[in-house]
């Protein structure tokens, strides 16, 4: 079974934890849009893409529970003290020099899953740095919309986010272009997740590369939607599960989407988003998919559960009527 899932940050790594328990053959399609941080030094520094969520996504899919945990461990070691190297991560460096020295961040990627023994892929999705920007509003009181430029700025803004858009560090007057590996990833998938994370700088912003909308809304793979567990501060405040689905809607209006995972706890009126599901042509699961005690943070295992749930796949195996 092939499965790409779409996010960044540590909602695309739960979602890939998770679905290296049902198939080896997972494509993880990861935001470039991070200025913050070690990614945001390297990024403005060398210019290249920010390797951060990346980094995140490798770890994820590494075989660290089958085999030698060393280099999953010092692939997200960051160095210490104050120099120029402090805050870090090895993982950051390497793929930076993966990126220099090949010239090619696809091959770059690949030859980091070989360094880790991964038989999926991570796959950036667009070989080029991205930016965002937000119209906000109730900045200060007003209701007048306000333009906030950078991935950062964004997750952190105290007012509400209305609308994201994208475009090109290298030209702004340009429409970003979507990784084509990533396109084909999509088209070819048996199962295609987005979230959770982020909502507007790391799952929305799939939809906003043409090429990859285009696939997203035209591929024959079952679409599944992973809502967070709860609201991010600044960037979704406020926001009701079922909203998440309806930015999703305004974003992607020919979206189709099969089916709506959501933590039971995270959900009080089911009602609500089971409607919300069916507008986008799906059904809503509800499970206790949080991991006990710890804020915030899906269970790998209870996600892997739910998700073989809502593709039909029986829990002995992967056959199964999940088409």
């Amino acid at each position: 079974m092939r499965v790409v899932a779409l996010g960044g940050g540590h909602g695309l790594h739960a979602t890939l934890t998770a679905m290296r328990r049902i198939t080896s053959d997972v494509t993880a399609v990861v935001t470039v849009a991070d200025d913050g941080g070690s990614s945001g030094r390297l990024r403005r520094e060398l210019g290249i893409l920010p390797p951060g969520d990346l980094r995140q996504a490798l770890s994820a899919l590494a075989s660290a529970e089958d085999g030698d945990e060393l280099w999953p461990r010092v692939f997200q070691s960051r160095f210490g003290g104050t120099g120029a190297l402090a805050g870090h991560a090895v993982g950051n460096l390497l793929l930076a020099g993966l990126f220099e020295v090949t010239a090619d961040p696809v091959r770059a990627l690949d030859e980091a899953c070989r360094l880790h023994g991964i038989s999926g892929r991570v796959l950036p999705v667009s070989t080029e740095p991205l930016c965002i920007e937000a119209q906000v509003s109730g900045l200060n009181g007003s209701p007048e919309w306000h333009t906030i430029r950078g991935q950062v700025a964004v997750a952190s803004t105290p007012g509400k986010v209305q609308r994201i858009s994208l475009y090109s560090e290298q030209d702004p007057e340009r429409a970003p272009r979507a990784c084509g590996a990533a396109v084909d990833a999509v088209l070819g998938a048996d199962v295609v997740l987005l979230g959770p994370g982020s909502w507007f700088t790391s799952v929305l912003v799939h939809l906003l590369l043409p090429e990859l909308h285009e696939a997203l809304v035209t591929t024959e793979a079952t679409t599944v939607v992973i809502l967070n567990l709860v609201p991010q501060p600044g960037e979704t405040g406020g926001f009701s599960p079922e909203q998440h689905l309806d930015v999703l809607c305004d974003h992607a209006p020919e979206l189709e989407v099969d089916a709506v995972i959501a933590d039971r706890a995270s959900v009080p009126m089911p009602a609500r988003l089971y409607r919300a599901a069916a507008r986008l042509g799906g059904h809503a699961y509800l499970a206790d998919v949080a991991a006990p005690g710890v804020a915030g943070r899906h269970s790998p295992d209870a996600l892997a559960r739910t998700v073989r749930e809502a593709l039909g796949i029986p829990e002995a195996g992967m056959e199964g009527p999940w088409r």
